[in-house]
C-alpha cells in the first residue's frame, strides 16, 4: 500500500503552499550554497594538485628502489629507459619527462651557491616544469646540448653572473671524488618567487652526466590528464617499470603538500556539514509544525488502523518531497552561478598578489570552480539526506501520538 501513503504525502505536501514553499526555498538554498562550496574546494583541490605537479612533483614519479627512504639525488634508475616508455605509453599521461640530480656548488669569482642541479631532456622539460616556459632572458636548452645551464634569476644575482657569463659548477661523482665543470649561462627564468628562482639551475642529463661521470636518469616524472586518476595510474605503470624501480604518487612524494590537502578538505567538511545542519533544523522545524498541527489526522489514522511504521513512513515520504523539490530548486540556483565560475574563476590576487609559493610550488591566485557529473549524487545526498534526518523526529513524534488523547484535546 506504498502507493496510497505516497498519494497521501503528495496531497499533504500540498495542503499548506505556504509552509511548504518556504521548507523547500530553504533547502534549495542550502543545497545552492554546498553546491558552491564544494565547486570551490574541488577547483581548489585541482589547483594545488596543477600546482605541485608542473612545479617539478608530477602527478606520478618513478624513482629507484630506496629513494623513498633515503631521498638520495645520486640513486639512478636501473632502466630509465624503459620507464619511460612505460609512463609514455601510460593511458591519460600528457608528458613523461626524464631528470636526474646532483647536489652542486656553483662559483663565480669570489661568490657561490648551493644549489640541486637537475638534468633534464630538454623537449619534454618545458611541458612538465611550468617555469621555463616563458624565459625571462635568453633562451631554454638545446637537446644534447652540454656545457650550457638554465639559472633562476635568483640564483643568478647572487652569484653576480648575467646573460653569457660562464661559472664553475662542482659536484661529487662515483667513489666520492670530486669533479668539476664549465657552464656557460644561455638563459634566465624568473617565477616571481626568488626563494624558488634561487633553487633553478638545470643542464641537459648529458651535462650533468659529464660533470658528475655518472649516466642516466633518476627519476621519470609524469604529468597526467586527471589528478584524481593517479591512485589507479600508479597500479598500471609500476606493472610495467623495470624491477627494482617504483612507482610514486605526488602525495608521496610531497607528504607536506597532502597534509595541507588534508586540513583544506577538513575544513570543507565542517563548513558543509554547517550547511546541512541548518537544513536539517529548518525542515524538522517546519515538519515537526506540520505534525502538531495534524495531531488529530493522525489519531484518526491511528484509530483507523494505521500502524506506526507506517506513520513513520508517511512523514518521511512528505519529507523527501519537500527534498526532491529543493534539490531541484539548489541545482538551479547553484548551477548557473558555480559555471561562471568554472569559466571566470574566484580571483584573490587582491588578498595574495600574482602568486604566492607554498613548499617550493607556485600557486596562482584564480580558482576555477570545478563542475561535472558529481553534481548529481552531490545534490541528491544532501538534499534527501537532509530532510530524511530532518524528519525522523517528527515522525517519530507521529507514531507515538495516543489517538484517545489526541482526539480528546481536539475536541
Amino acid at each position: 500500500m506504498a502507493w496510497v501513503e505516497g498519494r497521501y504525502a503528495a496531497r499533504s505536501v500540498r495542503r499548506n503552499v505556504r509552509r511548504t514553499s518556504l521548507s523547500v526555498l530553504g533547502v534549495g538554498v542550502g543545497v545552492a550554497l554546498a553546491l558552491f562550496m564544494e565547486s570551490v574546494n574541488r577547483g581548489r583541490e585541482g589547483l594545488f594538485a596543477r600546482a605541485a605537479a608542473y612545479s617539478g612533483a608530477g602527478h606520478l614519479r618513478v624513482v629507484a628502489a630506496g629513494w623513498r627512504l633515503r631521498r638520495d639525488p645520486r640513486l639512478r634508475l636501473r632502466d630509465w629507459r624503459a620507464d619511460l616508455a612505460a609512463a609514455r605509453s601510460l593511458p591519460g599521461a600528457l608528458v613523461a619527462a626524464p631528470r636526474a640530480r646532483a647536489q652542486a656548488l656553483l662559483a663565480m669569482g669570489t661568490h657561490v651557491l648551493a644549489v640541486e642541479m637537475v638534468g633534464v631532456d630538454p623537449e619534454a622539460e618545458p611541458r612538465a616544469y611550468r617555469f621555463v616556459r616563458a624565459m625571462a632572458e635568453g633562451r631554454w636548452l638545446s637537446p644534447g646540448e652540454t656545457g650550457a645551464a638554465v639559472l633562476g634569476k635568483a640564483a643568478a644575482d647572487r652569484l653576480h653572473a648575467e646573460l653569457g657569463d660562464e661559472i664553475l659548477a662542482t659536484a661529487v661523482g662515483p667513489g666520492g671524488g670530486i669533479e668539476s665543470g664549465m657552464f656557460r649561462i644561455v638563459g634566465l627564468v624568473a617565477t616571481g618567487s626568488e626563494d624558488l628562482d634561487a633553487s633553478i639551475c638545470q643542464v641537459t642529463l648529458e651535462g650533468l652526466a659529464q660533470l658528475t661521470r655518472t649516466g642516466g636518469a633518476g627519476e621519470v616524472t609524469v604529468i597526467l590528464a586527471d589528478h584524481r586518476t593517479a591512485p589507479a595510474a600508479k597500479v598500471a605503470l609500476s606493472a610495467g617499470v623495470a624491477p627494482g624501480d617504483e612507482v610514486m604518487t605526488f602525495e608521496e612524494i610531497t607528504p607536506e603538500f597532502k597534509g595541507h590537502l588534508d586540513q583544506d578538505a577538513a575544513t570543507s567538511r565542517f563548513v558543509n556539514g554547517v550547511i546541512v545542519l541548518i537544513v536539517v533544523l529548518g525542515v524538522a522545524s517546519a515538519q515537526l509544525a506540520a505534525v502538531l498541527e495534524r495531531r488529530r489526522e493522525f489519531a484518526v489514522l491511528s484509530a483507523l488502523g494505521m500502524g506506526a511504521r507506517r506513520m513513520v513512513r508517511l512523514v518521511l515520504l512528505e519529507a523527501l518531497g519537500l527534498g526532491a523539490a529543493g534539490a531541484a530548486l539548489g541545482v538551479g540556483l547553484g548551477l548557473p552561478v558555480i559555471s561562471y565560475f568554472a569559466r571566470r574563476g574566484l580571483d584573490f590576487s587582491k588578498f595574495m598578489g600574482s602568486s604566492q609559493s607554498f613548499q617550493g610550488m607556485v600557486i596562482e591566485p584564480v580558482i576555477y570552480a570545478d563542475v561535472g557529473p558529481w553534481i548529481v549524487p552531490f545534490v541528491v545526498a544532501v538534499a534527501l539526506g537532509a530532510t530524511a534526518l530532518a524528519s525522523l523526529y517528527p515522525a517519530w513524534f507521529a507514531a507515538r501520538i495516543d489517538p484517545a488523547v489526541a482526539l480528546r484535546v481536539a475536541q
